[in-house]
């Protein structure tokens, strides 16, 4: 079979669109999804008493929007009623509380969360790499280092926390 550099060009050009096109649908849908169960879980939310795992899907939907403040109310109002809760629902709605309270730069309040969900869940690899983070942004780095090295006695193969151990170690040297 002998293709000729235009016709490679154009097989390879057809290619990159079609992958391009396919992304493209993805991410359409997925952000009609999310504005799908946003709307379905606010008239939900408009029309009863709100549920501990309704407000937090309601939340969820919220921080994938960006939409941290309407997210961080849902949340506090999920933490309130989650005394009933599993100790590792409680988790999440806390490490997710935080994650709110940090995207707006409010990293004393984030911390607390954090180690509220720590509370709730000991090894909870995600709150310990977010509390971390939250540690760095408040300058507390030997905190933000042992807490990194928290995540990788849970888990080795822990990207993130090996990624940013390793960029506080080469800033201190």
């Amino acid at each position: 079979m002998d293709v000729s550099l235009p016709q490679a060009y154009l097989v390879g050009l057809l290619l990159l669109l079609g992958s391009a096109a396919v992304l493209v649908a993805r991410q359409i849908l997925r952000v009609r999804r999310d504005e799908a169960a946003l709307a379905r879980l606010e008239a939900q939310a408009k029309a009863s008493d709100k549920s501990v795992e309704d407000l937090y899907e309601l939340a969820s939907v919220q921080l994938r929007k960006r939409l941290y403040g309407q997210a961080t109310e849902n949340l506090k109002l999920a933490a309130k009623r989650a005394s009933a809760e599993p100790a590792e629902a409680q988790a999440l709605i806390e490490n997710a509380l935080g994650f709110a309270l940090a995207a707006q730069s409010n990293y004393n309040a984030a911390i607390k969360h954090y180690r509220a969900a720590l509370r709730a869940k000991g090894d909870y690899p995600v709150a310990l790499n977010n509390l971390a983070f939250a540690l760095e942004k408040q300058q507390k780095s030997d905190e933000a280092k042992e807490t990194y090295q928290k995540v990788l006695e849970l888990d080795a193969a822990n990207r993130t926390a090996k990624r940013r151990l390793k960029r506080l170690e080469r800033t201190a040297a």
